[in-house]
């Protein structure tokens, strides 16, 4: 079984070890701690890194910009 998963340093605490512990009962696990860079991760899609870069080029050219205000969102 192969689990990820993706917090914040400071969300690890005793209730995420013990879930892992309950999780994994008497098994051998390896942990391994790699910092996330979400741009990175974001443009490993080649449909998502052509969507972004448009947007970017929509957003330098001032165009298909949607204005949206903000008192209707609440």
């Amino acid at each position: 079984m192969q689990s990820t998963y993706r917090l914040k340093a400071n969300e690890l605490d005793e209730q995420f070890i013990a879930g892992l512990k309950e999780t994994y009962k008497d098994k051998d696990i390896e942990i391994i701690v790699y910092e996330v860079d979400e741009t990175e991760y974001l443009l490993k899609s080649e449909a998502n890194r052509e969507r972004l870069m448009q947007a970017k080029t929509n957003i330098d050219n001032k165009t298909n910009l949607v204005e949206i205000d903000l008192e209707d969102l609440g």
